[in-house]
């Protein structure tokens, strides 16, 4: 069976870093740029770069918010990735305008601390917390850093899973037991996954490793 994913088109995503990725692993994209095109698709993909603000605002301009909380709201899974994973939150504290509403909690500016530009760039090891399907239990052993490495889908056993990140911002759930995955940053730990249900957000931007 040939399974469609759906990357939603709003003018604002990393699109063609987050089809590469698909495409690498031989899954079929369709861009979707309003519901008739959520029809073919198993599963969808909430891209984003950019603020929130404008970016909730291309959503509502193209029609694509009611469908996507009615696409949840029955069950089917959503990947919200980068700027994607917070627009599924009830708000931001870069904006005004309301979020996607999908998960509970709000957008929070990053730290300012000596020592941790802000934004928070580059390649980072993520930390396991709650285990999800999107992040097994069964993590191998803390690294000598003392970072838990994690297990994720086509990551081997034993290797640390390091993602890129570049954000000023990062959600913080109503509910921290949602929380699959963080990442450190200016002494604390920051929301780099979640799993609840169908959305599966995550922070972190998908590139090549070099």
């Amino acid at each position: 069976m040939t399974h469609a994913i759906g990357l939603i088109d709003y003018g604002m995503g990393n699109l063609h870093s987050v089809q590469r990725a698909f495409e690498r692993l031989g899954v079929t994209v369709l861009a979707v740029g309003d519901e008739a095109a959520m029809d073919r698709c198993d599963a969808l993909v909430l891209p984003g770069v950019g603020s929130f603000d404008p970016a909730m605002e291309r959503l509502h301009g193209s029609g694509l918010v009611a469908p996507i909380q009615r696409w949840c709201a029955a069950g089917q899974p959503l990947l919200g990735i980068c700027l994607g994973l917070q627009l599924l939150f009830e708000g931001s504290d870069e904006g005004q305008t309301p979020g996607l509403g999908l998960l509970q909690g709000r957008v929070k500016a990053l730290p300012v601390r000596p020592g941790h530009p802000v934004p928070h760039m580059g390649w980072a090891p993520l930390v396991g917390a709650q285990p999800s399907p999107l992040w097994p239990a069964q993590a191998p052993a803390s690294s000598p850093a003392g970072l838990t490495n994690g297990l994720i889908q086509g990551v081997p056993a034993g290797a640390d899973a390091w993602m890129y990140f570049v954000h000023s911002y990062a959600a913080v759930p109503s509910d921290p037991r949602c929380i699959t995955a963080q990442v450190a940053f200016a002494g604390t730990s920051l929301t780099a996954a979640v799993w609840q249900g169908a959305p599966l957000p995550a922070s972190f931007t998908p590139r090549n490793r070099a």
